[in-house]
């Protein structure tokens, strides 16, 4: 963070004109928000979510006046976005800012984003020159009166995104790392993402963490969250099938086994029934041939008592 040095003496606290008496509104300002202009930074204030800040310590504007010096009243920039550290998110604690006045906050943005347009494109890429009398162009503004750390510029035309970070005073500007940039004191970075953001699809700006993946907006999140939930429903509803059709194969193989059981018993009777069966006809062949002997000894006798009588059986 860079705290703000005024560059000359000013005036006593108490006569030095407040928020409240510098609002932002001047519909004579070039470069006025068009609907990019409106969906962007807003695509950029949700996605900043740095984890080492809250966000009751940072603030975040988007078209805000920024009044930088003390002893010029009417002398400000108009970033399309910017953020600072360690800012209360309220001015006072309490109170929606109107304007981002420098002598009362007393710390300048960590980053300031510019949205290229015809009006500004040249102010916003230092090739304008200053003139006589007149306020500091925006590029010296950032550079060397509020020394903000990170400047990015965005061109909607081109996609093109150049930063540029101050080094030893001076902007420098910085190669990108797969159209991507990492800023260590938000431990956050903002990269080019394609997608659909307010039902156009299109290249924005957005933040991404650590692990490379884009922060959610709050209608991601949730979409997310629904979709989770709808996951888990029917990861449940998957769970409660899969235990109903267990239960049923449970079922289907307690039938099946009681099925081969009856099955078995009923081999069994069967073979059981079979084997009194032979033992019955055994019984019966063994009972005639049992008769037949009893009848051939009967006969036998019969014959040996004619014969002891002077009798041939057979001639009988």
């Amino acid at each position: 963070m860079t705290m703000y040095i005024p560059n000359s003496q000013s005036s006593p606290a108490e006569v030095l004109p407040t928020m409240y008496d510098l609002p932002s509104e001047n519909p004579e300002e070039p470069g006025l928000p068009d609907e990019f202009h409106d969906f962007q930074p807003e695509l950029l204030r949700q996605t900043c979510r740095p984890p080492n800040y809250p966000l009751e310590q940072m603030f975040v504007a988007s078209d805000m006046n920024l009044y930088y010096d003390s002893n010029h009243f009417n002398w400000y920039k108009r970033p399309d976005w910017f953020v600072v550290l360690g800012a209360s998110r309220f001015y006072q604690g309490d109170d929606l800012r109107l304007s981002y006045v420098m002598w009362q906050e007393k710390i300048s943005p960590l980053v300031v984003v510019e949205l290229l347009s015809d009006g500004t494109e040249n102010e916003d890429l230092g090739l304008t020159e200053e003139e006589p009398n007149k306020p500091p162009t925006k590029w010296r503004v950032y550079e060397e009166i509020l020394q903000i750390p990170y400047y990015f510029v965005f061109s909607r035309y081109t996609n093109q995104l150049r930063v540029f970070r101050l080094i030893g005073n001076r902007y420098r500007e910085q190669t990108l790392n797969r159209l991507r940039f990492w800023i260590p004191e938000l431990e956050l970075g903002i990269g080019l993402w394609e997608g659909f953001y307010e039902g156009r699809y299109r290249v924005w700006l957005r933040w991404y963490n650590a692990n490379g993946d884009w922060i959610l907006t709050s209608e991601e999140r949730v979409e997310q969250e629904r979709f989770a939930k709808e996951s888990a429903i029917e990861q449940i509803e998957q769970e409660r099938f899969a235990k109903e059709s267990a239960i049923e194969q449970i079922e289907q193989e307690r039938l099946a086994k009681e099925s081969a059981i009856e099955q078995i018993e009923q081999e069994r009777l069967a073979k059981e029934s079979a084997i009194e069966q032979i033992e019955q006809e055994r019984l019966a062949k063994e009972s005639a041939i049992e008769e037949k002997e009893i009848a051939i000894q009967k006969a036998e006798r019969l014959a040996e008592r004619l014969r002891s009588m002077g009798i041939n059986p057979d001639d009988l």
